[in-house]
């Protein structure tokens, strides 16, 4: 079985604009409604005047907005999932697939919490988990990460160096939400800095795993999993 998430009770509507970084405007129906963004990050390329989206209604009474927007339609991957959890979930269902004694989320080291820690045979293993949502224009089947500078990233990631150097198996796991992508590449245009900790942190031992997945409207599916280590090395 793939890891999966599917959306239920969803519709489809038109985006208008981004208010903040957390709300937009998009018309459903002949109505425009105020709704919540589940992605921080600029998305600029994603979130364009006219562009098809998939809300989620959403559950409970005591929000501001009535639906979550999960799913924007663009030209080539055609659906990009923008659900900042969905890599988180559907990493812990790929782990809890595995044989590991132990799954345990959001766990804390150094200064920082990392995404998963696993046990097995005694051994301690950390996954540090990233979503992808940029495309790389120049080379067909890549994604950028990030999309915008990330201090917390570059963090993780000398934190993970640091795990391996003490005996941790560690790994960063970038998570594609698009269809099409097979592999990510550090955006150093955005932040040279976080290539430059990517590449120091596999020179440690950290693995560098990127996440193939099938995206559609409603649902987004883990389907391949590669170990790009080799990529990073003396970058």
């Amino acid at each position: 079985m793939h890891p999966v998430i599917r959306y239920e009770n969803t519709v489809s509507g038109t985006f208008i604009r981004r208010l903040n970084r957390f709300t937009a405007e998009v018309r459903i129906d002949d109505r425009t409604e105020k709704v919540h963004v589940k992605n921080t990050g600029r998305l600029g390329e994603l979130l364009l005047p006219g562009a098809g989206v998939t809300l989620q209604k959403a559950a409970g009474t005591k929000r501001k907005t009535a639906y979550d927007l999960i799913s924007v339609c663009k030209p080539g991957p055609e659906w990009v999932n923008i659900d900042s959890l969905a890599p988180n979930e559907l990493v812990k269902q790929w782990l809890m697939s595995r044989d590991y004694d132990l799954v345990k989320p959001e766990y804390s080291i150094g200064g920082s919490r990392i995404d998963f820690y696993m046990e097995r045979k005694g051994e301690k293993y950390l996954t540090e988990v990233k979503g992808c949502t940029l495309i790389h224009e120049g080379l067909e089947g890549t994604g950028l990460f990030p999309d915008a500078p990330t201090v917390r990233g570059v963090k993780h990631l000398h934190e993970l160096a640091s795990a391996a150097r003490s005996g941790y198996h560690c790994a960063v796991a970038f998570v594609i939400q698009m269809n099409g992508i097979r592999t990510v590449l550090p955006n150093d245009a955005a932040q040279p800095a976080f290539g430059e900790a990517l590449s120091d942190a596999a020179g440690t031992g950290v693995r560098i795993l990127c996440f193939e997945c099938r995206v559609e409207a409603d649902s987004i599916m883990l389907i391949h999993a590669a170990d790009d280590t080799e990529k990073y090395l003396g970058r």
